[in-house]
Formats: structure tokens, C-alpha cells, sequence
């Protein structure tokens, strides 16, 4: 009896060892671990733990798969934020300058600083032409020619810089506004050795050109005559 029942447990143990090697190499021959590297059963599905992970067959690195590893969807690109334009600068013009020279002789009789009718008419020209263009300066300086002393000519070239002034202040310009200066026979025109001579009538038209009153306008442009 107890001889039965041992070759029916030993029967019984080889059936079950059969079937589990059955089972296992039908198992194994369902895996493809070059596709997957998961364990699956006879219909291709991936064969589970009891928590619900999917079982690695040990072969080579297990594939990304919808149902063991989806696939991370991928971050989106950072925004490029394009960096806003520099201010472009722009540059402030510069006063426009402009310089007329008058002659003084035509403003003055020779040695003298009183305007003459036909000065007056020259400066009356020059402001009709700046007024309405609010000067921020003009300056005046004033030029003899050589004949007398230094300090004649000095003072003269002062007194008649001041006349023209006074002038065009009578004529609605801010006095302000107008700079003087007297720079006597210090800048001639003329050359050194030129109009030699003594105080002749040859010579006094010759040194013409250094009696002069020289007027710059800083900030407005004189309008072409």
C-alpha cells in the first residue's frame, strides 16, 4: 500500500515537473529579448509579478514600452526671448556757426567810431536776418590797422565794437546775447613788409583790410544773401 501510493506521488511529481518545463519553454520560446527584453506568455502579452511589474528575461536591456516604460514625452523646447533692440542714439547737431566781416570803413570813417549811415544800413541788414532767428550769441570783435600806437588802436577797436552793439540792440536783439571784444592791430590781414610806408593816403588804403568788425552767430544760420 505504501509502496502504491509512492510511485503515484512519484508519477504525479514528474507530470508536474513536466507540465512546469513545458510551461517554461513554451514561455522562453514566446520571449524575444533583441525586441522587448520582458518575459511573455504564449500570447505575446508581458507576464506580470503579483505587484504588477513587468518581468525582465535577463537578456539585454529592457525596450521602451506603452504598457512596462512609456516613453517621457519630450520637453519642449525653451523659448528663445530675443533681447530687445538698443535706443539708437541720436546725436544732437552742433550750433551752427556762421561769421560775416564787415568792413569799417563802411561802418566808420577812418579813425573814428561813430557809425556812419552807411554802417547803420549794413547792420540793419544783418539783424532783419537774425532776429527772427533767436541767436543763442553773437560775438563781435573788433580789428584796426597798424597805423598809431598800440593802445590807440586798442581802445578804437573797442569803441567801434561797442557802437555796433549798441546798434543792434536799438534793433530788438538781446544785449545779452552779444559779446564784445576789442582786439586793436593785434590780427592783421595784411602781411608783414606789406603797404610801407608812412600815413599816406597809399598806404591807410592799403591797411583797409585789417580795419574790420568781424560778427559770429553761435546757434542759428544766417540766411544766404
Amino acid at each position: 500500500m505504501t509502496y502504491a501510493f509512492t510511485k503515484k506521488q512519484m508519477a504525479l511529481a514528474v507530470s508536474c515537473a513536466l507540465a512546469l518545463g513545458m510551461a517554461a519553454n513554451a514561455a522562453k520560446a514566446e520571449t524575444n529579448p533583441a525586441d522587448t527584453g520582458y518575459l511573455v506568455d504564449q500570447n505575446g502579452t508581458v507576464v506580470r509579478s503579483g505587484s504588477g511589474l513587468c518581468w525582465h528575461s535577463g537578456v539585454g536591456p529592457p525596450a521602451s514600452t506603452p504598457e512596462c516604460e512609456p516613453v517621457a514625452a519630450a520637453a519642449p523646447a525653451a523659448k528663445v526671448i530675443e533681447p530687445a533692440p538698443l535706443p539708437v542714439a541720436v546725436a544732437t547737431p552742433a550750433p551752427a556757426r556762421e561769421r560775416i566781416t564787415l568792413d569799417a570803413d563802411a561802418l566808420f570813417d577812418f579813425n573814428k567810431s561813430t557809425l556812419r549811415p552807411a554802417g547803420k544800413a549794413a547792420l540793419d541788414e544783418f539783424a532783419s536776418k537774425t532776429k527772427s532767428l533767436d541767436p543763442e550769441m553773437i560775438n563781435a570783435v573788433g580789428h584796426t590797422d597798424r597805423l598809431g600806437s598800440e593802445a590807440y588802436n586798442q581802445r578804437l577797436s573797442e569803441r567801434r565794437v561797442e557802437a555796433v552793439k549798441a546798434y543792434l540792440v536799438s534793433q530788438g536783439i538781446d544785449a545779452n546775447r552779444i559779446h564784445t571784444e576789442g582786439r586793436g592791430e593785434t590780427q592783421p590781414i595784411t602781411k608783414a613788409g606789406d603797404c610801407a610806408g608812412g600815413k599816406r593816403a597809399a598806404v591807410i588804403a592799403c591797411l583797409q583790410p585789417d580795419r574790420r568788425v568781424e560778427i559770429e552767430v553761435v546757434g542759428a544760420r544766417i540766411a544766404s544773401r
